[in-house]
């Protein structure tokens, strides 16, 4: 019998509130409950950044981000919530936020990274950061026709 759950999958232009996500997921059954957060940085690779701009694809990125998240409950028995924001983000403004609650601490931690390897791997969200030496388009190319993530 099978105890996880999908609580929570948002994506959205407002700034992510983790304490939410976070209790959506306790569970008195779960000992160990991971919580991932990608926040913006103000150096990559070297070069300053002072912005990022995500768009992504809503309903093709919301229906990914939940199957995701519905195949992370059931390998791994776990409550799991996940959240991205899109539109304009500064340094130390959190992207994404993955939790996951599990009976025990090690699924918990490998339910958290395997939600955001996948996010990042396959959900259609695009990244463009900006920085003093200009712009430009980091994970993949924008699909201008595709992208209705106006915030």
């Amino acid at each position: 019998m099978a105890m996880g759950e999908v609580k929570f999958v948002l994506l959205s232009c407002e700034p992510i509130d983790l304490p939410p996500l976070v209790e959506s997921v306790r569970d008195e059954r779960f000992g160990g409950v991971v919580t991932f957060t990608g926040e913006v940085r103000a150096i990559t690779g070297g070069m300053d950044t002072s912005k990022l701009v995500y768009e992504a694809h809503r309903s093709m990125a919301v229906a990914q981000m939940t199957r995701i998240a519905e195949e992370a409950s059931a390998r791994w028995d776990a409550n799991v919530a996940v959240s991205h924001r899109i539109g304009e983000l500064r340094p130390g403004e959190i992207a994404v936020a993955c939790v996951a609650a599990c009976a025990h601490r090690a699924a918990a931690f490998d339910c958290c990274r395997h939600l955001i390897d996948r996010i990042k791997e396959d959900v259609p969200i695009w990244k463009k950061e900006f920085g003093s030496a200009g712009s430009e388009w980091i994970s993949g190319e924008r699909a201008i026709s595709e992208s209705n993530s106006n915030c």
